[in-house]
């Protein structure tokens, strides 16, 4: 019994992934639906990171931010979007114990760096609308790099933390798991008692979420107080058109991870949690190039100009 229990506790070397469905009739759908969604957050992500790059009236702290967003949702979508395209397709997906570990890390960087940048953007465009004189000074290349690498190591700290916590641990022979490696479901595998992983996941989730929120909030707080402030509808509504890509990106994210990650353990479902993780793995990435082209007048510009240029070029 004894020996049982050492190889229940020892061999772990990989997980199997349950996938989005155990219906075989909506495998090939789903499949499609997700690879098209899969498609799409590429191509608009990376799209995004070209069009700010190569696009003179681009070169702007707005644009920079978007730039690293871009970066993080292109990372987000491929540490999770691969393998659950995968589930789709094989009889029963495994993923090794050090990949699983890798996906979870590369997960909850991208995650929190999302927070944290967003709430970047937030900042700029306090400083834009209440301070546009000094803006390009506030707002200078040094002061952007700040606003960006500081997310960039917090979050690969609270990653690396909580995936070596978690990894450490010693799970018991059960390895069934969701469609990718998320530190909750992680943490109800393992047999040794995991009271202080689990709070300081808690913990961690809701600093992050709060004090991230709390950026924005107070941003858009000064924000509507200097909109207020104008005489001109036209430049309110100006003041709102440039914000309103953003705050539909915090609004949807936030919404997300709060249903996740802050609601009692007692209102959740495998099933609900599994729509959640979907949407915040897959759906956002792809979600975000479209707001940020589709509302944006400058974005649209910009690729009105690209494609201009590249039809000049004779193939």
């Amino acid at each position: 019994m004894a020996s049982m229990d050492k190889h229940n506790l020892t061999g772990l070397k990989e997980f199997i992934l349950q996938g989005i469905t155990d219906r075989p009739e909506l495998q090939a759908p789903l499949f499609v639906f997700f690879l098209i969604i899969y498609v799409i957050s590429l191509v608009g992500n990376l799209g995004m990171v070209i069009l700010t790059n190569i696009d003179s009236k681009l070169q702007t702290p707005m644009y920079f931010f978007l730039r690293h967003l871009a970066y993080i949702d292109l990372g987000h979508s491929t540490a999770v979007g691969p393998k659950t395209l995968v589930n789709f397709i094989a009889n029963e997906n495994r993923i090794q114990y050090h990949w699983c570990a890798t996906q979870l890390a590369f997960f909850l960087f991208f995650i929190i760096s999302e927070m944290f940048i967003l709430s970047a953007m937030a900042y700029d465009r306090y400083v834009a609308i209440c301070n546009p004189l000094l803006y390009r000074v506030v707002m200078s290349q040094k002061v952007r790099w700040v606003l960006v690498l500081i997310p960039y190591a917090y979050s690969a700290f609270i990653s690396l933390i909580i995936t070596i916590k978690i990894f450490i641990s010693s799970f018991c022979g059960y390895n069934v798991i969701s469609h990718f490696c998320d530190s909750l479901p992680l943490v109800i595998l393992v047999c040794s008692e995991m009271h202080d992983v689990e709070m300081l996941i808690m913990v961690f989730s809701a600093c992050n979420l709060s004090l991230s929120l709390l950026i924005v909030i107070v941003s858009y707080i000064l924000i509507i107080k200097a909109i207020l402030k104008m005489k001109s509808a036209k430049g309110r509504h100006k003041v709102f058109s440039t914000c309103g890509s953003h705050l539909t990106a915090v609004v949807i994210l936030y919404a997300t991870l709060f249903f996740m990650y802050v609601q009692p353990k007692s209102s959740h479902s495998f099933e609900k949690d599994k729509v959640a993780s979907v949407f915040y793995t897959l759906i956002i990435p792809m979600l975000n190039p479209l707001i940020y082209s589709l509302r944006n007048k400058e974005v649209k510009g910009a690729l009105q100009r690209t494609w201009n240029t590249m039809c000049k070029f004779p193939i």
